[in-house]
């Protein structure tokens, strides 16, 4: 069995479509295909089937996946054993956090590190799941939660606050007239989404965005209000607070990793070094100004 034949079988099954697979692994389309289909020959089965435009994983198929799991687990273990303290940091790290923090608050933190540490190949991943970490797709994932899936470890930094937020013309005006804020449609996380239907008795919004830096741009054309975190609302001169944030909407930052990258060293400096850059910022996570 060759490894790279599993490592095409977890890239469809973690991505559910050949061309992301081949993008995944740097390959081309026809690779992803051929290698899939020498693989099924050599086997006598099938090992992925289309369903519904995915392609999904076989009884045979996850027999396998479970086969490379454990030989990628393997890897990436002595990866980081045989790295030694003393030793240079090199090598790939992979990071996954939201758009909102990575392009804002956070994007001068990794740029300090990846300065520091040049010899570290730095991929930032923008996403609001943690599958990617649970899938070891990354190594170090920076989430809002406020509780984290139990397959993974790590540490609860700060706490961010969020409130209300609009342009500084739109909350003049409506200062009093709660009942007559138009709220926006926010689908960005389950968590703003939920706020939003709680404050606003409006099932069919009519300006919706799906993303927290969308939902900026529109506050400050004066389209409405939304929930923001404060260290993007506070930070932006021409929005201004609705209100002061309540703590039943207080978000959890977590700093977390899969369990089997706790030796690795690569991950461990920069676990260590982004939680501690993360308390420099403390005041703009809760909301102090």
């Amino acid at each position: 069995m060759n490894w790279d034949d599993l490592k095409i079988v977890l890239a469809v099954s973690r991505c559910g479509t050949m061309s992301a697979a081949a993008q995944q692994l740097k390959v081309q389309h026809s690779t992803v295909s051929r290698r899939i289909k020498a693989l099924e020959k050599q086997l006598g089965t099938n090992i992925i089937r289309r369903m519904q435009g995915r392609y999904e994983l076989t009884k045979a198929g996850n027999k396998l996946k479970d086969t490379a799991l454990r030989i990628e687990s393997e890897i990436i273990s002595v990866d980081g054993t045989l790295s030694r303290k003393d030793d240079p940091l090199f090598g790939p790290l992979r990071v996954t956090t939201i758009n909102s923090m990575a392009s804002t608050i956070l994007m001068p933190m990794f740029s300090a590190f990846s300065k520091l540490h040049p010899q570290i190949n730095f991929h930032i991943m923008v996403s609001n799941s943690t599958t990617s970490l649970a899938n070891r797709e990354a190594d170090i994932a920076i989430r809002l939660s406020n509780k984290p899936p139990e397959t993974v470890i790590g540490k609860h930094v700060l706490t961010v606050s969020s409130t209300v937020y609009g342009s500084s013309d739109y909350i003049n005006k409506y200062r009093g007239n709660k009942d007559d804020l138009n709220w926006l449609g926010v689908s960005c996380c389950g968590f703003h989404k939920a706020w939003t239907k709680e404050s606003s008795d409006v099932h069919n919004h009519q300006f919706n965005c799906d993303d927290a830096l969308l939902t900026v741009a529109a506050l400050r054309e004066g389209l409405g209000v939304s929930y923001l975190p404060c260290f993007i609302g506070d930070a932006d001169p021409a929005l201004r607070r609705y209100c002061e944030p309540e703590k039943r909407f207080d978000l959890g930052l977590w700093v977390l990793m899969h369990p089997e990258s706790k030796s690795n060293i690569r991950v461990l400096a920069f676990r260590d070094y982004i939680i501690d850059a993360i308390k420099e910022q403390k005041q703009l996570f809760v909301g102090i100004v």
